[in-house]
């Protein structure tokens, strides 16, 4: 069983866009039970605080829940939103909410062949469009075929509406309609600790649900190869993510997809090396993903935010600049050539890698907030205005 993968070393750890070239028939596979006894609760309404209970209701002002393994359940243990402060579903509820909307991708080309996964967006009354990563696809943009699978086993052929390189993302479109779609949360208000579910394809087994929090915010990670590198702000999981996840949804404890399944990191340190899962995955906060995907949709292609600067690659610490793009937003704002980036919006800049990913994650024309370090060594802060260009495709 080969995987195919394209990644990037960088100080012994390796950061790898998935795509698995292998294809498993079969159904879902679903990482949740509902056989542990429960553990009953009342919650005080007005200060959550959380009172155990053997019985099955609660005082005046205080609200009954019981856990099993698949998670915090409403009254009378019916499957639900919960009733105390966290207001997530429980696990085999997310399920079945998001299933139907995510499906399995493979791709056949002479250049070729593997599978990922891809969620449902949008779809009207004769087509929907379903966002993947660019890895995923890739090899079938100059000639083969895409076919989707959907969670009853229903294959169709998609086409390419438009893809972003920079950004590791793809839009497919397919001549199906009235489809359901993926509800989208709210990438900006994550927290590290937050419940985090993976659904996908792993190794061609459809249908794949892990679940685990959100391990880290705003994770620099460059993934692919020289020419078709993707810069990610990504929200970091310990849910299990394998080749084969690529392009699937990584949803919160509402079943709303919060980012795009794009990566894994491995400890290995040789291109022979193949992946797996090992607790650190990485997805395209969905904030920054439907600001491409949208675009896609509306034209075919996207934009990217252009801070207008060239970076110096010999120069070992915080990204240093070699040279500005004339009439650029860097040198329309006033920053020399040889300052050193320090922080953008109060986030450290610790290389040119922070600094493409910072800027990344903006939209084009936004406003930021750069402090550089002057050739003179004095501190300055500048007030930027990111200009527009056409994504690379």
């Amino acid at each position: 069983m080969a995987l195919g993968a394209r990644f990037i070393i960088r100080n012994q750890k390796v950061i790898v866009a998935f795509v698995a070239g292998v294809a498993v028939a079969g159904g879902g596979a679903y990482a949740v039970t509902s056989t542990a006894p429960k553990i009953s609760a009342c919650v005080d309404n007005r200060t959550k605080a959380m009172y155990l209970t053997d019985k099955t209701k609660c005082p005046v002002g205080r609200t009954f829940v019981s856990w099993n393994v698949a998670g915090p359940q409403g009254p009378a243990g019916q499957d639900g939103i919960t009733k105390d402060n966290s207001g997530n579903l429980s696990i085999k509820d997310i399920a079945k909410k998001v299933l139907p909307t995510v499906v399995s991708i493979s791709v056949n080309s002479t250049s070729g062949s593997g599978t990922g996964s891809g969620s449902i967006v949008q779809s009207d009354a004769t087509k929907s469009y379903i966002v993947t990563n660019n890895h995923v696809i890739d090899d079938a943009v100059s000639g083969g075929k895409v076919t989707v699978e959907f969670q009853d086993g229903t294959e169709l052929t998609a086409t390419i509406k438009g893809r972003d390189i920079a950004y590791d993302l793809a839009v497919l479109e397919i001549s199906k309609g009235n489809l359901p779609t993926i509800s989208t949360g709210d990438s900006s208000k994550v927290l590290i600790g937050d419940l985090s579910v993976a659904i996908g394809s792993p190794l061609g087994l459809s249908g794949t649900v892990t679940s685990g929090i959100i391990s880290a915010l705003n994770r620099p990670v460059l993934a692919g190869s020289t020419n078709q590198a993707s810069y990610i702000d990504a929200l970091q999981t310990d849910a299990a993510v394998n080749p084969g996840n690529s392009g699937g949804p990584l949803v919160n404890g509402q079943g709303e997809m919060i980012g795009v399944n794009s990566a894994i990191a491995s400890l290995g340190t040789s291109s022979a090396v193949t992946t797996g899962n090992i607790g650190l995955g990485f997805a395209i906060p969905i904030n920054q993903a439907m600001r491409v995907v949208n675009e896609i949709i509306k034209s075919g292609k996207s934009t990217r935010p252009l801070l207008g600067v060239e970076f110096d690659r010999q120069y070992n610490g915080n990204g240093k600049i070699l040279g500005l793009v004339k009439d650029g937003a860097a040198e329309k704002a006033g920053i020399p050539v040889n300052s050193i980036i320090k922080s953008i919006d109060g986030f450290v800049i610790k290389s040119d890698i922070d600094a493409v990913v910072r800027i990344r994650s903006y939209a084009p024309n936004s406003t930021v907030s750069i402090t550089v370090e002057l050739p003179s060594g004095e501190l300055k802060t500048f007030s930027v205005t990111l200009g527009s260009a056409p994504a690379n495709q």
